[in-house]
């Protein structure tokens, strides 16, 4: 059952969709989720407390869809580089539909959102770091014996599919397949 925080971000989340957060109102969120403005100050304290919490819900949805795509991607006998460019293709869809997302990961927030100094979210570079981690904590133990290319190789390579992925978030392809194609080009040239 979800929480009223979960409706309340929920409600924040297809606001922004659908227009920069500058103009979303907090009487909009509340009455699009069906509670009062109240409880919405109660459990946010402000704009900006929604706004920083909706931005961490979606971050960590990025994190957690990659290393979860991954997982699955690696249980069903993918190696390295398929694991690789799963994480990228991930990466791509999720920035692609969400602008959020999208904006974390070049650090553009132009009018998506906007913070006070103090609730900066965290750099483009932190996260796509965070972002390497998870997915390689989430590959089974087949890591450490890539041949020449070790342990190091497979970390550069997750890596670089995933710089790769931001370049393309930036300036998209005209076709995802495209990005997919050319990232897994470049990690089994890496890997090999």
């Amino acid at each position: 059952m979800p929480t009223a925080r979960d409706i309340l971000l929920e409600a924040a989340h297809r606001a922004v969709a659908s227009r920069p957060w500058s103009e979303v109102r907090m009487v909009d969120v509340s009455a699009r989720a069906g509670v009062s403005r109240q409880t919405l100050y109660n459990e946010f304290g402000s704009k900006e407390g929604l706004g920083a919490a909706l931005l961490h819900r979606r971050v960590e949805a990025l994190l957690d869809g990659a290393a979860l795509a991954v997982a699955e991607r690696a249980r069903a006998g993918g190696g390295p580089a398929e694991c690789c460019v799963t994480a990228a293709g991930q990466v791509l869809r999720t920035a692609r539909a969400d602008p959020l997302v999208r904006a974390a990961l070049t650090g553009c927030w132009g009018a998506v959102m906007t913070f006070p100094a103090a609730a900066m979210p965290r750099p483009p570079t932190e996260l796509l770091v965070e972002l390497r981690d998870r997915v390689l904590a989430r590959t089974p133990p087949w890591i450490p014996a890539q041949g020449r290319a070790g342990t190091a190789g497979v970390v550069r390579a997750c890596e670089v599919a995933l710089r790769l992925a931001l370049c393309f978030v930036i300036a998209p392809p005209d076709e995802e397949q495209t990005a997919l194609g050319l990232v897994e080009q470049v990690v089994r040239d890496l890997l090999d």
